[in-house]
């Protein structure tokens, strides 16, 4: 951190207005919660605004600590949005909107991000204090420049180790680095719902399974999903529940074609939040890495996650889990498609294998009416950019 670090400190216990900065995906934002409890347990009186993608932007309703929400989806951030796709405003109407309106921003990353563009993007917003990790020296453009020493090959911390590290350089911390994710009371029943009309009765156990991911390197093949589904099933007696977007339905048909025990699918038709509902009352998560995976991590639910060795810091934090994969030298080749061609870090985990990390975290069924969290408050949103 800067020569100028002790005296800004007390500038940070100061600050009344915080914009957080995190511009990816469901499960980044996630793992950033602890930091964000961080500022709101070290500050409580400052209002707290998250700047993040309309991707991001699904799961901020859901966490508390978070007054404000605005949504850019940066073209920095997300590279198949610098490709002529419409952004839905431009940076220097972000700056715009930004200016005047925060005392200082805290600008999240991962190590083989740069904080440099949504750090001049605040500085232009003329935001004085602007902390970041940046492995180049940003000289003006962070105040507050803390070296980024995360290397992939040589060893990256947890991503909420990072971040807690980051907030922690200006005096923030917090008691409980759980991540952060609270529903409401019609949110967890609407849950049920979609659960009763597919026929699913209140009382029957199930666990959720989620063969989708972004990447196809993080994909493990939907058929072996299928035949570890169905072992678990008939092992268990819990209902397979299939979710995924519209656009995974095909994986899921797959997966399904491939089991003799009954299942249903709910592809489609579930927002983010009865997503998490659905995965809070689960006996257990079958996924790959992806978002869902943080969502049971924030929920408390086992997770068995296919784990493609693409990259090392997103395992599902403080959770009963199983991280199911095949060690490989090319381990942390942080691609989206196997350079390879052979995937082996995920097909040589064999189906069987799953099984018996599946059944071995199957949670018992709860005793009584699993308990819903209430009281959050919901943050108010602001949309910059596209929404889809």
């Amino acid at each position: 951190m800067s020569s100028e670090a002790p005296a800004a400190d007390e500038r940070w216990q100061r600050v009344r207005r915080v914009l957080a900065v995190r511009l990816d995906n469901v499960g980044d934002v996630l793992m950033t919660t602890p930091a964000l409890a961080a500022i709101r347990q070290s500050v409580p009186g400052a209002c707290l605004t998250l700047l993040t993608s309309s991707v991001g932007a699904a799961v901020a309703a859901c966490v508390r600590e978070v007054d404000e929400v605005v949504s850019f989806d940066a073209s920095w951030a997300k590279p198949h949005a610098a490709d002529g796709a419409d952004l839905g405003c431009t940076e220097q109407q972000l700056i715009d909107r930004l200016r005047g309106q925060f005392d200082a921003a805290v600008i999240f990353t991962v190590c083989t991000q740069s904080a440099l563009p949504a750090a001049l993007v605040c500085r232009m917003a003329g935001i004085p204090l602007r902390l970041g990790h940046s492995r180049e020296n940003p000289y003006g453009l962070l105040t507050h420049w803390v070296r980024d020493t995360d290397e992939v090959r040589t060893g990256m911390r947890h991503e909420v180790q990072r971040q807690l590290a980051l907030v922690a350089t200006v005096g923030y911390a917090v008691d409980d680095d759980r991540l952060r994710l609270h529903l409401s009371v019609p949110q967890r029943r609407h849950a049920r719902t979609l659960l009763h009309d597919a026929g699913v009765p209140m009382t029957r156990p199930y666990f959720v399974v989620h063969p989708g991911a972004s990447a196809t390197s993080r994909r493990y093949p939907a058929a072996r999903f299928g035949s570890a589904a169905d072992a678990i099933a008939a092992r268990s007696g819990c209902l397979p529940v299939f979710t995924g977007d519209a656009s995974e339905q095909p994986l899921i048909d797959e997966a399904r074609r491939c089991m003799s025990q009954p299942s249903v699918t709910l592809a489609g038709r579930v927002g983010l939040a009865e997503l998490a509902a659905l995965i809070g009352d689960a006996r257990l998560l079958l996924s790959n890495n992806t978002g869902p995976a943080h969502i049971a991590a924030a929920m408390g639910t086992p997770v068995a996650v296919l784990y493609a060795l693409t990259n090392p810091q997103h395992t599902p934090w403080r959770v009963r889990a199983h991280v199911l994969s095949h060690d490989v030298p090319c381990r942390h080749c942080l691609k989206s498609e196997c350079p390879q061609g052979h995937h082996d870090c995920l097909l040589k985990v064999q189906p069987d294998d799953v099984v018996r990390a599946a059944t071995a975290l199957l949670r018992p069924p709860p005793l009584e009416a699993p308990v819903v969290r209430t009281g959050a408050r919901q943050p108010q949103f602001e949309t910059q950019g596209s929404t889809a």
